[in-house]
Order: C-alpha cells, then structure tokens, then sequence
C-alpha cells in the first residue's frame, strides 16, 4: 500500500511588482492555519513519510511547519522544481522514482491547479477545489511507486481549512 498526501502551501502574501511570485511567504494567518492543518494531519497519520516541496518559498514554510509537527529534521525535505514549474502525472512518477520502495507515505506540498488536477487524475472519485493548505491523502494498492497510475487511487480523506 502506498499513499500520497497532497497540501496546498497555505495562505500566502498577495502578488506585488516587489515580491516575485516564487518568494513570497505565508502571512501570519497562513503560519497558523498551516501548524492546526499539521495537527489535524498528525491525529490521521503517525508519520508524514517522505516530504516533497515545491521549491517557491511559501510552499517550503508550508512544510517546513509540517515537519516540525512531525519532527522531520529540515534537511530531510526534498525539493522538486517540477512540482513548481510543470507538475503533471509524468513529472509526479519522476519525483517518485526518487523514493526508496520501502517508503509508503510521501506527502507532497505545493499549488492550484495542478495539485487539484492531478489528485482527480489519480483517484477513481475525482478531487474537488484544494483549498489552501487543504489535505488530501490517497491510498493506491501497490507495491510499488512506479505502479500509481491514472484512476487507480482512492481517496482517504480531505481535510479542509
């Protein structure tokens, strides 16, 4: 059994001509929802597994606080600029390719609208909106990362904000 947890990064600031839209940051508001939506994950899942991040910055604080809720040291946390750039079924399965087989949890963090798209291109129930710093967690019946495949996952559960 494997399972992917997909977070959209939580409330970040407004795009400005300062700010580039790879740096911006989590307000306040967003850091706080973010450590509750971690809480809430912790009650569901003992371990969080693998953490993968976009590498813009608000999605890295979003799982920067995941991993201290789950005590994953910040050095463990993946980047994967394909998750910023052009995050697709294709591009997911060359992330994963990365993961050892042992592994069953890897928890993803990054954006709209691929996250909404690809976590109702996995799962035979279809995904509604991801709201910020929404959780969805899909289960596949596999051995294996590279056997997760369009349709083939059911989702867990959806934790909203």
């Amino acid at each position: 059994m494997k399972k992917l947890i997909f977070i959209r990064h939580s409330k970040a600031e407004e795009p400005s001509l300062e700010i580039s839209d790879f740096e911006r940051s989590l307000t306040t508001k967003g850091k706080t929802i973010a450590n509750t939506m971690a809480l809430r994950l912790k009650e569901k899942e003992k371990s969080a597994g693998i953490l993968i991040t976009s590498p813009a910055f608000r999605a890295v604080e979003t799982a920067l606080i995941f991993a201290g809720i789950f005590r994953i040291p910040s050095e463990q946390i993946l980047l994967a600029g394909n998750i910023y750039y052009k995050l697709n079924l294709q591009t997911l399965q060359e992330d994963l390719a990365r993961i050892k087989e042992e592994t069953e949890i890897v928890t993803l963090f990054g954006h709209n609208p691929s996250f909404t798209e690809l976590a109702g291109e996995l799962s035979r129930e279809g995904c509604n909106f991801m709201q910020k710093c929404g959780i969805v967690c899909i289960s596949f019946k596999v051995s294996t990362w590279s056997e997760i495949a369009r349709n083939t996952g059911t989702i867990d559960y959806y934790l909203k904000p």
